[in-house]
């Protein structure tokens, strides 16, 4: 079916707001050692900021996902924009770390719930095939573009002071929210999907996440607390469990459980953490590297990534016409691959190193988010029934939420472990090397799956042969 004007000013829109989402996680990591200069904040309670936003992000995706489903994906949407607007102005006012927690993870929440109602009003518009995989590569560009660019965004605003990486997306949404409220249609607001909340489910899995992450970051001190933190990591456990159990029995689960035996969408949802828990801990560590151990400032920071963000001209350009070449699957493997040489060629990081040692690092991580942030996003929603569309997206946001949660709380484990009680900018570096291999360790896992799917899909044309000759 065509493809009408306002369908497309209706991705124009979204594809704003989730460069709105990435640009603000993105700004918020280059002004870190600024907020923590002036509100006195350690090293966990930093970490702690960002993983508050991806663990209200993660943890809520899912649930936002079905309400999608549920109570109308416009509504969704324009409601927890409005949210999503407010508390990151409360965050610009914070002056005290715990404000900024609540700021940030109630963010979160707002996301996990625009999100999938945005994923899932491009996948209801556009049609399945070319057009949806367009429509679909180019809003996973933006938002890997928002990541790569808020660096830079975020640098510039730091210079003038770290509060405006709060107030910027303030006005960035306002204009989002003026532009959405005319162009997307309630269509009646009928629901894809009919059933009830599973809040059972939905209090499992979040708990279940901010257990598993709470783990992690007491790895930090293995001494402080050792029976909290193996606590931390069962209860966790048990919730996962628990929710697995719920969802076999819930009349109206938030994770239907059949969904779970496409291998491909499978895959895609576990690569995609394994790409966010890559690019959020190395992020995290080239910011103290540039500016705690180097000296750079917030502006300079930012130019320095500014090539990372080769994503957002490749994305929509060269990434659709290798998918159509070659397909998903060996387009994610090409990326993955540039992904593992760039922090690969980092392990070797000196305090001497020069700009032009570092930009072949930088380039690579262009194109790995290039290609593969938005093939995963095709892969984890083809296929699926319409009324499901919404639980697809919160899936795959829920991967990518909780992968990024994940490898933030794993690189800054290491880091400390390492550093211990050691100071100076050479314990810094030999630290931040050793943390290093966090980012390179999941890449390189995210690869293998990427081989294990092109063999599984090797198998499959010839075991229907086989059969087809039977």
């Amino acid at each position: 079916m065509p493809v009408t004007a306002r369908t497309w000013g209706v991705l124009i829109v979204l594809c704003g707001a989730i460069f709105l989402e990435g640009i603000d996680v993105a700004m918020l990591n280059v002004a870190l050692p600024s907020i923590r200069a002036d509100l006195g904040l350690s090293t966990g309670m930093l970490s702690g900021v960002v993983s508050a936003y991806v663990l209200g992000y993660g943890g809520f995706m899912l649930l936002g996902g079905r309400a999608a489903d549920l109570l109308g994906r416009r509504r969704m949407f324009l409601f927890w924009l409005v949210v999503f607007l407010l508390f990151s102005g409360l965050g610009g006012f914070a002056d005290e770390g715990w404000v900024l927690l609540v700021a940030r993870f109630v963010t979160g929440v707002a996301a996990a719930f625009m999100t999938p109602a945005g994923l899932s009003l491009i996948t209801t518009n556009f049609p399945e095939g070319p057009q949806r995989n367009r429509a679909l590569l180019i809003y996973a560009g933006t938002a890997a573009g928002g990541f790569a660019l808020g660096l830079v965004i975020g640098g510039l605003l730091t210079a003038i002071g770290w509060r405006w990486v709060f107030f910027a997306p303030v006005l960035l949404a306002l204009v989002i929210l003026i532009a959405a409220i005319p162009l997307i249609k309630d269509q009646g607001e009928r629901p894809a999907a009919t059933g009830g909340f599973d809040v059972a489910g939905s209090i499992s899995i979040t708990g279940a996440m901010i257990l598993l992450v709470y783990g992690v970051v007491r790895l930090e001190h293995p001494s402080d607390g050792p029976l909290l933190t193996a606590a931390a990591f069962a209860a966790g456990l048990a919730l996962l469990a628990l929710f697995v159990a719920v969802e076999r029995r819930s009349a109206s689960p938030l994770v239907r459980l059949g969904i779970l035996r496409s291998g491909p969408l499978v895959r895609a949802n576990v690569m995609a953490a394994l790409l966010t828990a890559s690019f959020f801990g190395f992020q995290f560590l080239i910011t103290l590297y540039l500016q705690e151990l180097r000296g750079w400032s917030t502006i300079q920071t930012g130019l320095a990534l500014l090539a990372a963000a080769a994503d957002v001209v490749l994305a929509p350009t060269l990434t659709p016409w290798l998918v159509n070449r070659y397909g998903n699957a060996k387009v994610v493997l090409g990326g993955l691959v540039s992904g593992l040489l760039a922090y690969a060629l980092f392990l070797g990081v000196g305090l001497d190193w020069t700009y032009a040692a570092m930009l072949p690092s930088m380039l690579l991580i262009g194109l790995m988010f290039a290609f593969v942030y938005g093939p995963l996003t095709i892969v984890a929603t083809d296929g699926i029934a319409e009324h499901e569309q919404g639980l697809a997206g919160g899936l795959i946001n829920s991967s990518f939420q909780f992968g990024a949660a994940l490898g933030l709380s794993m690189v800054t484990a290491v880091n400390v472990a390492a550093l211990g009680a050691a100071t100076g900018a050479e314990a810094g570096l030999e630290a931040m090397r050793t943390a290093l291999v966090v980012p390179v360790t999941a890449t390189l896992l995210a690869t293998v799956i990427a081989v294990a799917g092109l063999r599984a899909r090797a198998r499959k044309p010839a075991e229907e042969q086989v059969l087809s000759a039977t």
